[in-house]
């Protein structure tokens, strides 16, 4: 039975949206395609353990999704063709089109597709191709879970009502689509850095796919400096992996992090995308980030964080993409800088019922608060961020902070 579920659960999460590509390639009803393959799923649990696994797992799964959908087709009096394998995306595709070196990658491209709706692209290539829930896509764009599960099913009935062609784009057409793309493979790149250490995560292993999701973005589209700046930009995070918890297992801040413990080769690769880049002479959203990044791995060769670096870059991120995590970002940086009334304007200037639920805002407001001497009102500020963190080493870590009044942002 254990090596049963392991295998499904290999599966599930390697393949998954690999499998829905195919199961989905010329009914484009992705949500049956799902529902198939969760058939398949909840059916190798119970046939596995006393049959045996077998030798293709992926193969058994397809098969067994196939017949779901073709019993599905009869039962509704709906005549359907057999669903094709891989080769119906190539074959869609025109003959001097770019080269595809992964399933999941053509299919990121297709969701990107400007017949849907731009706001759910990003959510639909994250529930599709990368298996995340409702629930932690929600998470990633600040929308309650239900509201992102019907805007999901919408966007694929949408697919399946209007018969949208999953043709590959040509490369005019991958370059409009990219940061969509791009957006979807740093939101799962965030939800596996966010579950990285909990076991039971669905969300666990989706750093290493996102990075190497980036790699094959930044070698396909060479002259895409984007892709080479979000690349950077995992990188430059996952050099710092190993540092993020001490021995104990305790949640340490970016700047009381062990910088022996970063990884070296990682920071190289990061810094000369970044620098290649540049060259570019394009400013992007990613680009920046990563720039944010390399401004902090300088901290060991210069002994102090560069904070008028950092505000620069920020400011530039906010003029550009005023997002909600960019301006309290830049509210964090202020804090540091010892400028605490301006980092409390640029939090209170904010949407205040979008960051509610925000938790890397209350932290911050704790320590603008705390920096300004209102203690009370930075320690009620700590508690709703305990309150909002998920992972138990962070939120001991804050806790200890709300015990000590010495607010700090983690990072």
């Amino acid at each position: 039975m254990d090596l049963a579920r392991r295998t499904a659960e290999r599966v599930a999460r390697d393949s998954y949206g690999r499998l829905v590509a195919i199961l989905s390639a010329r009914t484009r009803d992705i949500a049956s395609a799902e529902d198939a393959l969760a058939e398949a799923l909840l059916s190798a649990l119970r046939t596995w353990p006393d049959r045996g696994v077998p030798a293709n797992p992926d193969g058994w799964l397809l098969t067994a999704a196939r017949n779901t959908m073709k019993n599905a087709a009869r039962h509704d009096g709906v005549t359907r063709a057999a669903l094709p394998d891989l080769l119906a995306l190539r074959e869609n595709a025109s003959e001097d089109g770019p080269a595809f070196p992964d399933e999941r990658l053509k299919l990121l491209f297709v969701c990107a597709h400007p017949a849907i709706d731009e706001g759910v692209r990003t959510p639909l290539m994250l529930q599709t191709i990368l298996g995340l829930d409702a629930a932690l896509i929600g998470a990633a764009f600040l929308v309650p879970p239900a509201t992102m599960g019907q805007r999901l099913v919408r966007a694929k009935a949408k697919i399946r009502d209007a018969g949208l062609r999953f043709a590959l784009p040509s490369l005019d057409e991958m370059s409009d689509r990219l940061a969509e793309v791009l957006d979807a493979v740093y939101a799962a790149y965030g939800a596996g850095w966010d579950a990285h250490d909990q076991p039971a995560s669905s969300a666990r292993g989706l750093t290493d796919e996102a990075i190497y999701l980036g790699r094959l973005i930044a070698s396909l589209m060479p002259g895409q400096p984007e892709a080479a700046g979000l690349l950077a930009l995992m990188l430059y995070c996952e050099a710092r992996r190993d540092a993020r918890r001490d021995a104990s297992g305790a949640f340490v801040p970016l700047d009381r992090q062990d910088a022996s413990l970063w990884r070296r080769d990682l920071i190289i690769e990061a810094e000369g995308l970044l620098t290649a880049a540049s060259r570019f002479g394009q400013f992007g959203r990613y680009q920046c980030l990563a720039a944010i990044q390399s401004v902090h791995v300088q901290r060991p060769l210069t002994g102090r964080t560069h904070h008028d670096a950092l505000l620069t870059l920020y400011r530039m991120l906010v003029e550009r993409y005023p997002a909600i995590g960019a301006r309290v970002g830049l509210a964090a940086v202020l804090v540091e800088a010892g400028r605490g009334r301006e980092a409390l304007r640029e939090l209170d200037d904010l949407d205040q019922a979008s960051v509610e639920d925000y938790q890397p805002y209350w932290v911050t407001r704790a320590r603008a608060l705390h920096a300004v001497c209102e203690t009370g009102a930075s320690r009620a500020a700590l508690a709703t961020a305990i309150d909002l963190t998920q992972d138990e080493p962070t939120r001991a870590f804050i806790r200890s902070l709300l015990n000590h009044s010495a607010p700090y942002a983690p990072g």
